[in-house]
């Protein structure tokens, strides 16, 4: 069965961090299991000195995922583990049981300025898995497989689960898809899904359709049920991410960047991190 559009979330713009501006739907943490957050950064252009990102925070119970298009950034966290991210690069951070980490502008691109653009979701962990050991997946663009299809009018770049009969190289703790998409005008692309899992497509470039139904740059569309997901681009073409894993039927409780599943548990985490036993 094909799946639909059951309904378009609309964005906004907020600052976070330091004060970077992010695209982020409405009510995205109440809105797709297993996903707490998606935030596009920017796109944004940074003069000398402008740049500024997310100096030191604590997480627990989740992962971020840092996927960046444009610009460059540096981690850096409280165990020591720190490296670079350029553009295509993914950072896959399993906060598991804490982690207090940074990410920041590189220092040619806080002293030279230029374009930033990127994405970090936030994927919630299963309650047997939040206090795991913490670990970061750093993948350089080169190490993540890309794939077009044989008439030339899709690309895909497969940072999670399958696309186009390619498989991803990131290990997940969970079954995640994470599929980034560019449909040429005139093309199609027919996605197989997870049956059970819940899909969305947000789309951050041109417009696309699907069983009639259109959407466009800053929307975030939520899918039916179904084995499989037909896009056809726009005129201008599209350019999307895929999104899915399984609904996680267990109680959320989250408090800023802790997102465990009873409020007991978020007043340890915040114990932890006061008294430095948090990483």
């Amino acid at each position: 069965m094909m799946r639909t559009l059951t309904s378009i979330v609309p964005t906004h713009t907020v600052l976070e961090g330091g004060g970077f501006k992010v695209r982020r739907p409405v009510a995205m943490g109440r809105l797709m299991s297993p996903f707490l957050l998606l935030d596009e950064m920017g796109p944004v252009v940074y003069g000398p000195g402008e740049a500024v990102g997310a100096p030191s925070h604590p997480h627990r119970g989740f992962e971020t995922v840092t996927y960046l298009l444009e610009g460059a950034m540096q981690h850096a966290d409280s165990a020591g583990n720190q490296g670079d991210l350029n553009p295509g690069d993914v950072q896959w951070m399993t906060a598991g049981r804490g982690v207090i980490h940074s990410e920041m502008p590189t220092d040619a691109m806080m002293n030279q300025g230029g374009k930033m653009h990127g994405f970090q979701i936030w994927v919630n962990l299963p309650a047997k898995d939040k206090m795991m050991k913490p670990r970061y997946q750093d993948i350089p663009s080169l190490g993540i497989p890309s794939v077009e299809s044989d008439d030339g009018l899709v690309w895909a770049k497969v940072v999670a689960g399958e696309a186009l009969g390619v498989k991803a190289v990131i290990d997940t703790v969970i079954p995640i898809t994470y599929i980034h998409v560019r449909i040429k005008p005139g093309g199609t692309y027919t996605h197989a899904c997870v049956d059970d899992h819940n899909m969305m497509l947000y789309v951050f470039g041109g417009s696309m359709s699907l069983e009639g139904r259109s959407i466009s740059d800053g929307g975030l569309g939520l899918l039916s049920e179904g084995s499989s997901v037909e896009c056809i681009a726009g005129e201008e073409g599209a350019e999307f991410l895929i999104l899915g894993g399984p609904h996680l039927d267990e109680p959320i409780a989250r408090y800023g960047p802790f997102v465990m599943n009873t409020r007991e548990e978020i007043y340890q985490a915040i114990d932890d991190y006061n008294n430095g036993t948090l990483a």
